[in-house]
C-alpha cells in the first residue's frame, strides 16, 4: 500500500503547489490558462508522438488485448454518454467529455508503475497497447463527438465538414495522426528534434497536474458532486470492470497481461483531462473530477491488487 502511496503522494504535492499559486495570487487563472494551453499546443502533442512513434506497432500487437480493452474503454465511454444526456440533459459536448473521463486512464503516470511493481515486464506491453486504443481511438472519437456538439444548426454534411476542420487543427489529433503514420512507416526521428520532443513530453505531466491545482481554487465542487460521482464510479469501477469481464470472455491472453490492463484500468483519468475540458469550457469540473478520483484510486487500486493475490 505504501508502494500506491508513493506513486499517488507527489501528484498531490504538485497539485498542492498550483492550488497554491493560485490561492496566493502568485498567477492569475488567465496565467493558469495560458500554461494549460502550452501543454495542450506543445506538451501533450510531443507526448504522444514520443509514444506512439517509440517502437512499432507490430512490435507489441496483440489483437485479442487491443479487441477487450478497446471494447472496454468504448463500453465504459458509452455508459458515461448516456447516463449524462439522459438522465442529467446535457449537451453532446458534455456528455463527450464526461464519458473520456470514464473510459480512459493515467497510464502512464499511475497505472503503469503499479502495473509494473505486481505484473512485471508484461506491463510495458499492456500500457504501448492501452495507449494506442487511448490515442487512436478513446481521445478522437470524444473530441469529434464534443468538436460536433458544438455546431448549432445546419445540416448534416455541414456539421461534418465543420467537425472535421476544428479535428485538422486541433493539435493533439494532429499529433495522433504524426505519431501514428511514423509508427507505421516505420521512420525514426533524428536525434535532435526527437530530444525536443522527449523535453516537452517531459514536462506534459508536472504542468498538467500543476494547471489542475491553479483551476481548483474558486471551483465550487459542492454542487457538482451528483455529477463527479458518475464520472469516478464510472472511471474506477466500470471501466476496470468491463476490462475484465472481456479479457475473460475473449480469453488467448497471458496472466500477467491481462493483471497489468485491469490496473491500468483502474487508475482515474489522465492528468490533462481538465486540458482537454477547457476547450469546451469545463476545466472546473474535470479537475475536480481528477482530484477526487485520484484520491479514490489509492482504495479501488488497492482492492484490484487485493483480489490479484487471492
Amino acid at each position: 500500500m505504501f508502494d500506491v502511496l508513493a506513486i499517488t503522494a507527489p501528484i498531490f504535492i504538485i497539485i498542492g503547489l498550483g492550488y497554491l499559486a493560485s490561492a496566493l495570487k502568485l498567477l492569475s487563472r488567465e496565467q493558469v490558462r495560458g500554461v494549460g494551453t502550452f501543454v495542450i499546443i506543445f506538451c501533450l502533442p510531443a507526448l504522444v508522438i514520443h509514444a506512439l512513434a517509440d517502437r512499432p506497432i507490430s512490435e507489441v500487437f496483440n489483437a485479442h488485448y487491443l479487441l477487450a480493452y478497446g471494447m472496454a474503454s468504448l463500453g465504459s465511454f458509452t455508459a458515461g454518454f448516456m447516463v449524462f444526456r439522459r438522465t442529467r440533459q446535457a449537451s453532446v459536448a458534455n456528455a463527450a467529455i464526461a464519458g473520456m473521463g470514464m473510459s480512459v486512464s493515467n497510464s502512464g503516470f499511475i497505472g503503469y508503475p503499479i502495473a509494473a511493481m505486481v505484473a512485471g515486464p508484461p506491463a510495458v506491453v499492456a500500457l504501448a497497447l492501452g495507449m494506442i486504443i487511448e490515442n487512436l481511438v478513446m481521445i478522437p472519437v470524444a473530441l469529434a463527438l464534443a468538436e460536433a456538439g458544438e455546431q448549432q444548426g445546419g445540416s448534416a454534411r455541414r456539421i461534418v465538414i465543420e467537425t472535421l476542420k476544428r479535428l485538422g487543427k486541433n493539435p493533439l489529433i494532429v499529433s495522433i495522426i504524426i505519431g501514428g503514420g511514423l509508427s507505421l512507416a516505420g521512420v525514426r526521428i533524428p536525434t535532435a528534434p526527437l530530444k525536443v520532443i522527449e523535453m516537452l513530453a517531459q514536462a506534459s505531466a508536472p504542468a498538467a497536474l500543476f494547471v489542475i491545482g491553479g483551476v481548483l481554487f474558486g471551483t465550487r465542487v459542492r454542487g457538482q458532486l451528483n455529477e463527479l460521482g458518475v464520472i469516478g464510479a464510472g472511471k474506477l469501477l466500470l471501466h476496470p470492470g468491463l476490462v475484465a469481464l472481456l479479457f475473460w470472455l475473449l480469453g488467448d491472453i497471458p496472466a500477467p497481461m491481462m493483471l497489468a490492463g485491469v490496473v491500468i484500468a483502474a487508475a482515474p483519468m489522465m492528468s490533462v483531462y481538465p486540458i482537454l475540458g477547457q476547450r469546451f469550457g469545463l476545466e472546473g469540473r474535470c479537475a475536480a473530477a481528477l482530484v477526487l478520483t485520484t484520491l479514490a484510486s489509492f482504495f479501488t487500486i488497492s482492492a484490484v491488487l487485493m483480489v490479484a493475490h487471492l
